[in-house]
């Protein structure tokens, strides 16, 4: 039973799995990946709870994070793309962040299986923004929830705007607003294991460890 207890405080305040259940953050995590997070990357909390004993390390712009959703508290994981007092928007699918678009490369184009049974293409870029690099895709199918223009945003003290990689098909600060800093969880670091749950349920070993940027 000690043993048990000491697990989950174990779990609740120093480090924890995420299954990954959809979409959002393709082509970085796949439905089925199983991530490794590290609760106390931003903030130590007490057990069980939001309430915040002492700041960590500070969040990043393109940290892949897990929060609890400020519009009905549902654990999700997507990545940082503006910080408190950025001002953000977005003009043709293009991020702006504080006045410097982020540049993008394409990297080919793949076919999708989306949830409700369509095959759709998806282009593949290489987003770099205020440094950072990393694959978003674009899905261009009816549907989905493409929100290719908002803005400009300034991002409240002590919050965070979200977005998913897979762009066209993500539900983030677009839909639900900026994420307090309370309800981060942690920040997400590698993959531990991942299966195929959308296909015949076979492990995926050569995502088995990687690292997430």
């Amino acid at each position: 039973m000690a043993f048990l207890l000491f697990f989950g405080l174990f779990r609740t305040a120093v480090a924890d799995w995420n299954p990954i259940p959809s979409g959002s953050m393709r082509p970085s995590l796949l439905e089925g990946d199983v991530v490794y997070v590290n609760r106390l990357a931003y903030d130590l909390k007490l057990p069980l709870t939001d309430v915040v004993l002492a700041h960590t390390g500070a969040p990043r712009r393109g940290d892949i994070v897990t929060f609890h959703s400020p519009a009905d508290g549902k654990r999700l994981i997507k990545r940082i793309a503006a910080l408190p007092g950025d001002t953000v928007q977005m003009r043709d699918k293009q991020l702006v962040v504080n006045g410097v678009p982020a540049h993008y490369a394409p990297l080919g184009t793949v076919r999708e299986h989306l949830a409700d049974g369509r095959d759709v293409d998806a282009l593949r870029l290489d987003e770099t923004a205020q440094g950072r690099a990393h694959v978003v895709q674009w899905v261009s199918a009816p549907g989905t929830l493409a929100q290719d223009n908002f803005g400009p945003l300034v991002v409240p003290a002590g919050q965070y705007l979200m977005l998913g990689d897979n762009r066209d098909n993500s539900a983030d600060s677009r839909y639900f607003g900026f994420v307090p800093r309370e309800r981060l969880i942690g920040r997400a670091v590698a993959v531990l294991a991942s299966a195929d749950i959308t296909g015949d349920w076979a492990p995926r070993f050569e995502r088995f460890g990687e690292a997430l940027d």
